[in-house]
Protein backbone atom coordinates (compact mmCIF):
# COMPACT_ATOMS: atom_id res chain seq x y z
CA UNK A 1 0.00 0.00 0.00
CA UNK A 2 1.84 3.15 -1.24
CA UNK A 3 1.53 6.02 1.29
CA UNK A 4 -1.98 8.18 1.17
CA UNK A 5 -2.08 11.01 -1.14
CA UNK A 6 -4.37 13.95 0.52
CA UNK A 7 -6.30 16.49 -1.91
CA UNK A 8 -7.33 19.73 -1.13
CA UNK A 9 -10.77 19.99 -2.70
CA UNK A 10 -11.58 23.82 -3.16
CA UNK A 11 -14.73 23.51 -5.00
CA UNK A 12 -17.33 26.32 -4.27
CA UNK A 13 -15.61 27.64 -1.20
CA UNK A 14 -13.79 30.20 -3.12
CA UNK A 15 -17.32 32.36 -3.11
CA UNK A 16 -17.10 33.71 -6.20
CA UNK A 17 -13.37 35.74 -5.07
CA UNK A 18 -10.26 34.55 -7.05
CA UNK A 19 -8.18 35.77 -3.70
CA UNK A 20 -9.65 33.22 -1.57
CA UNK A 21 -9.41 31.07 -4.55
CA UNK A 22 -5.74 32.15 -3.75
CA UNK A 23 -5.42 31.93 -0.13
CA UNK A 24 -7.28 28.56 -0.33
CA UNK A 25 -4.42 26.72 -2.61
CA UNK A 26 -1.85 28.09 0.04
CA UNK A 27 -3.45 27.29 3.05
CA UNK A 28 -3.37 23.79 1.35
CA UNK A 29 0.31 24.05 0.73
CA UNK A 30 1.49 25.52 3.94
CA UNK A 31 -0.87 22.65 5.71
CA UNK A 32 0.52 19.75 4.04
CA UNK A 33 -2.11 18.75 1.22
CA UNK A 34 -0.21 17.01 -1.69
CA UNK A 35 -2.72 18.20 -4.23
CA UNK A 36 -5.64 20.94 -4.74
CA UNK A 37 -8.44 20.63 -7.02
CA UNK A 38 -10.91 22.57 -8.74
CA UNK A 39 -14.11 22.24 -10.97
CA UNK A 40 -13.92 22.90 -14.48
CA UNK A 41 -17.90 23.85 -15.72
CA UNK A 42 -20.54 26.58 -16.13
CA UNK A 43 -24.37 27.19 -15.26
CA UNK A 44 -25.01 26.91 -18.18
CA UNK A 45 -23.16 24.03 -19.23
CA UNK A 46 -24.84 22.09 -16.24
CA UNK A 47 -28.35 22.98 -16.83
CA UNK A 48 -30.87 25.28 -17.93
CA UNK A 49 -32.27 28.14 -15.81
CA UNK A 50 -35.50 26.83 -14.42
CA UNK A 51 -37.49 27.44 -11.57
CA UNK A 52 -39.79 24.23 -12.31
CA UNK A 53 -39.98 21.93 -9.43
CA UNK A 54 -37.48 19.08 -10.81
CA UNK A 55 -34.69 22.01 -11.02
CA UNK A 56 -35.99 22.97 -7.43
CA UNK A 57 -33.67 21.49 -4.15
CA UNK A 58 -35.88 20.64 -2.41
CA UNK A 59 -34.33 19.55 1.51
CA UNK A 60 -30.77 19.98 2.67
CA UNK A 61 -27.38 22.45 2.73
CA UNK A 62 -29.12 24.17 -0.93
CA UNK A 63 -32.52 23.40 -0.11
CA UNK A 64 -34.45 26.90 -2.11
CA UNK A 65 -31.65 26.98 -4.88
CA UNK A 66 -32.58 25.84 -7.97
CA UNK A 67 -30.19 24.17 -9.66
CA UNK A 68 -28.58 26.55 -12.49
CA UNK A 69 -28.46 29.17 -9.10
CA UNK A 70 -26.42 26.80 -7.02
CA UNK A 71 -23.72 26.05 -10.19
CA UNK A 72 -23.37 29.89 -10.83
CA UNK A 73 -23.03 30.13 -7.23
CA UNK A 74 -20.92 27.47 -6.91
CA UNK A 75 -18.36 27.26 -10.42
CA UNK A 76 -14.69 28.54 -10.92
CA UNK A 77 -14.66 30.96 -13.57
CA UNK A 78 -12.79 30.19 -16.42
CA UNK A 79 -11.14 33.39 -16.61
CA UNK A 80 -9.26 32.52 -13.38
CA UNK A 81 -8.21 28.44 -14.26
CA UNK A 82 -4.49 30.06 -15.71
CA UNK A 83 -4.23 32.26 -12.82
CA UNK A 84 -4.73 29.60 -10.38
CA UNK A 85 -3.14 27.11 -12.25
CA UNK A 86 0.28 29.53 -12.29
CA UNK A 87 -0.10 30.33 -8.81
CA UNK A 88 -0.06 26.82 -7.35
CA UNK A 89 3.39 26.16 -9.83
CA UNK A 90 4.94 29.46 -8.31
CA UNK A 91 4.18 28.35 -4.50
CA UNK A 92 4.31 24.72 -5.41
CA UNK A 93 1.55 22.81 -5.14
CA UNK A 94 -0.08 20.68 -7.72
CA UNK A 95 -3.23 21.17 -8.92
CA UNK A 96 -5.82 19.43 -11.34
CA UNK A 97 -9.17 19.74 -11.87
CA UNK A 98 -12.79 17.91 -12.10
CA UNK A 99 -14.15 18.78 -16.24
CA UNK A 100 -17.35 18.11 -16.53
CA UNK A 101 -18.04 17.97 -20.23
CA UNK A 102 -15.39 17.37 -23.19
CA UNK A 103 -15.13 21.16 -23.87
CA UNK A 104 -14.00 21.78 -20.75
CA UNK A 105 -11.17 18.80 -21.11
CA UNK A 106 -10.08 20.82 -24.25
CA UNK A 107 -9.99 24.03 -22.28
CA UNK A 108 -7.77 21.99 -19.37
CA UNK A 109 -5.84 20.52 -22.10
CA UNK A 110 -4.69 24.10 -23.42
CA UNK A 111 -3.48 25.27 -19.67
CA UNK A 112 -1.35 21.86 -19.61
CA UNK A 113 -3.69 20.32 -16.70
CA UNK A 114 -1.74 16.90 -15.24
CA UNK A 115 -4.14 14.76 -14.43
CA UNK A 116 -8.06 14.51 -14.01
CA UNK A 117 -11.10 13.71 -11.92
CA UNK A 118 -14.28 12.33 -13.02
CA UNK A 119 -17.15 13.37 -10.31
CA UNK A 120 -19.57 11.04 -9.45
CA UNK A 121 -22.23 12.36 -11.05
CA UNK A 122 -20.46 12.16 -14.57
CA UNK A 123 -18.94 8.69 -13.96
CA UNK A 124 -21.25 7.14 -16.63
CA UNK A 125 -20.80 10.18 -19.14
CA UNK A 126 -19.01 7.48 -21.59
CA UNK A 127 -17.88 10.65 -23.94
CA UNK A 128 -16.35 12.22 -21.17
CA UNK A 129 -14.39 9.11 -19.97
CA UNK A 130 -13.24 8.84 -23.86
CA UNK A 131 -12.46 12.05 -24.03
CA UNK A 132 -10.24 12.35 -20.58
CA UNK A 133 -8.57 8.55 -21.43
CA UNK A 134 -7.62 9.64 -24.77
CA UNK A 135 -4.92 12.25 -23.10
CA UNK A 136 -3.25 9.36 -21.21
CA UNK A 137 -3.17 11.50 -18.13
CA UNK A 138 -4.07 10.07 -14.49
CA UNK A 139 -7.52 9.29 -14.07
CA UNK A 140 -9.36 10.05 -10.71
CA UNK A 141 -12.72 8.80 -11.13
CA UNK A 142 -15.60 9.14 -8.03
CA UNK A 143 -17.96 6.00 -7.39
CA UNK A 144 -20.92 7.55 -5.60
CA UNK A 145 -23.89 6.99 -7.61
CA UNK A 146 -22.40 3.71 -9.33
CA UNK A 147 -22.93 0.20 -8.81
CA UNK A 148 -20.22 -2.27 -9.29
CA UNK A 149 -21.43 -3.12 -13.10
CA UNK A 150 -21.04 0.76 -14.17
CA UNK A 151 -17.93 1.21 -12.60
CA UNK A 152 -17.27 -1.98 -14.56
CA UNK A 153 -17.89 -0.39 -17.32
CA UNK A 154 -16.40 2.67 -17.13
CA UNK A 155 -13.31 1.30 -15.61
CA UNK A 156 -12.93 -0.56 -18.99
CA UNK A 157 -13.56 1.71 -21.50
CA UNK A 158 -10.98 4.04 -19.38
CA UNK A 159 -8.42 1.27 -20.41
CA UNK A 160 -9.58 0.82 -23.70
CA UNK A 161 -8.84 4.62 -24.93
CA UNK A 162 -5.76 5.06 -23.20
CA UNK A 163 -5.97 5.32 -19.73
CA UNK A 164 -3.33 3.97 -17.88
CA UNK A 165 -2.91 5.78 -14.23
CA UNK A 166 -6.68 4.82 -12.79
CA UNK A 167 -7.58 5.92 -9.59
CA UNK A 168 -11.23 4.67 -7.98
CA UNK A 169 -12.35 6.51 -5.24
CA UNK A 170 -15.16 5.92 -3.14
CA UNK A 171 -17.37 8.04 -2.20
CA UNK A 172 -21.05 8.43 -0.70
CA UNK A 173 -22.66 11.24 -2.27
CA UNK A 174 -24.46 13.04 0.28
CA UNK A 175 -23.56 16.79 1.32
CA UNK A 176 -23.00 15.93 4.39
CA UNK A 177 -22.59 12.75 4.29
CA UNK A 178 -23.50 10.90 7.60
CA UNK A 179 -21.53 8.11 9.54
CA UNK A 180 -23.93 5.45 9.11
CA UNK A 181 -24.52 6.01 5.01
CA UNK A 182 -20.61 4.26 4.94
CA UNK A 183 -19.56 0.81 4.50
CA UNK A 184 -15.69 1.38 4.00
CA UNK A 185 -15.45 -2.35 3.62
CA UNK A 186 -16.10 -1.02 -0.64
CA UNK A 187 -12.73 0.02 -0.67
CA UNK A 188 -11.56 -3.62 -0.01
CA UNK A 189 -14.04 -4.97 -2.62
CA UNK A 190 -12.50 -2.06 -5.10
CA UNK A 191 -8.97 -2.77 -4.92
CA UNK A 192 -10.32 -6.91 -5.20
CA UNK A 193 -12.11 -5.86 -8.04
CA UNK A 194 -10.05 -4.00 -10.01
CA UNK A 195 -6.55 -4.09 -8.91
CA UNK A 196 -5.73 -0.68 -9.29
CA UNK A 197 -4.51 2.20 -7.09
CA UNK A 198 -8.20 2.92 -4.95
CA UNK A 199 -9.21 6.18 -2.56
CA UNK A 200 -12.21 7.67 -0.55
CA UNK A 201 -13.64 11.02 -0.95
CA UNK A 202 -15.07 11.91 1.51
CA UNK A 203 -18.10 14.24 2.38
CA UNK A 204 -18.45 14.10 6.53
CA UNK A 205 -18.27 16.64 8.83
CA UNK A 206 -15.43 14.96 10.35
CA UNK A 207 -11.72 13.42 10.17
CA UNK A 208 -12.28 9.90 11.86
CA UNK A 209 -14.04 8.12 8.18
CA UNK A 210 -11.35 9.07 6.26
CA UNK A 211 -9.01 7.46 8.98
CA UNK A 212 -10.88 4.36 8.98
CA UNK A 213 -11.02 4.51 5.21
CA UNK A 214 -6.58 4.38 5.54
CA UNK A 215 -7.29 1.56 7.18
CA UNK A 216 -9.31 -0.11 5.05
CA UNK A 217 -6.93 0.25 2.70
CA UNK A 218 -7.38 3.92 0.68
CA UNK A 219 -4.43 5.49 -0.96
CA UNK A 220 -5.97 8.59 -1.52
CA UNK A 221 -8.50 10.77 0.34
CA UNK A 222 -10.13 13.63 -1.20
CA UNK A 223 -11.48 16.40 1.04
CA UNK A 224 -13.12 19.83 0.91
CA UNK A 225 -11.36 22.58 2.72
CA UNK A 226 -11.76 26.30 4.30
CA UNK A 227 -10.10 28.57 5.66
CA UNK A 228 -9.51 28.96 9.56
CA UNK A 229 -13.05 30.79 10.51
CA UNK A 230 -14.54 30.64 6.80
CA UNK A 231 -17.66 30.55 7.62
CA UNK A 232 -19.46 31.41 4.32
CA UNK A 233 -18.98 28.70 1.37
CA UNK A 234 -21.64 26.31 -0.19
CA UNK A 235 -19.39 23.43 1.10
CA UNK A 236 -18.26 25.10 4.23
CA UNK A 237 -20.33 22.95 6.60
CA UNK A 238 -18.38 19.55 5.45
CA UNK A 239 -14.68 21.25 4.95
CA UNK A 240 -11.73 20.82 6.86
CA UNK A 241 -10.40 24.35 7.92
CA UNK A 242 -6.86 26.01 8.30
CA UNK A 243 -4.64 24.12 10.70
CA UNK A 244 -6.90 21.06 10.45
CA UNK A 245 -5.68 20.07 7.26
CA UNK A 246 -2.61 20.00 9.02
CA UNK A 247 -4.01 17.97 11.83
CA UNK A 248 -5.67 15.45 9.32
CA UNK A 249 -2.57 14.76 7.19
CA UNK A 250 -0.88 13.96 10.60
CA UNK A 251 -3.27 11.62 11.54
CA UNK A 252 -3.11 10.00 8.21
CA UNK A 253 0.74 9.85 8.07
CA UNK A 254 0.55 8.01 11.49
CA UNK A 255 -2.47 5.63 10.77
CA UNK A 256 -0.41 4.74 7.55
CA UNK A 257 2.43 4.19 9.69
CA UNK A 258 0.81 1.59 12.49
CA UNK A 259 -0.81 -0.43 9.46
CA UNK A 260 3.07 -1.27 9.46
CA UNK A 261 4.36 -4.35 6.99
CA UNK A 262 2.83 -6.16 4.41
CA UNK A 263 3.73 -9.56 5.95
CA UNK A 264 3.59 -11.06 9.10
CA UNK A 265 5.89 -9.13 11.07
CA UNK A 266 6.90 -9.35 14.61
CA UNK A 267 8.93 -6.63 16.78
CA UNK A 268 12.82 -6.90 18.22
CA UNK A 269 11.16 -6.60 21.41
CA UNK A 270 8.91 -9.93 21.09
CA UNK A 271 12.06 -11.49 19.90
CA UNK A 272 14.08 -10.40 23.27
CA UNK A 273 11.89 -11.92 25.33
CA UNK A 274 11.58 -14.90 23.29
CA UNK A 275 15.15 -15.65 23.59
CA UNK A 276 15.20 -14.88 27.41
CA UNK A 277 12.53 -16.46 28.49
Amino acid sequence: MKKPFLIAEISANHCGDINLAKKLIKCAKINGADAVKIQTYTADSMTVNSNKKYFKIKKGLWKGYNLWELYDEAHTPLKWHEQLFKYSKKIGIKIFSTPFDETAVDFLEKIKCPMYKVASFEMTDIPLIKKIASTKKPMIISTGMANLSEISKTYSIAKKYGAKDITLLYCVSSYPAKDEEFNLNNIKILKKEFKCTVGFSDHSKNNKIGLAAIAAGAEVIEKHIGLKNQKKGLDIEFSMRGEEIKKFKNQINETYKYLGKNYFYRNNQVLFFLYFF
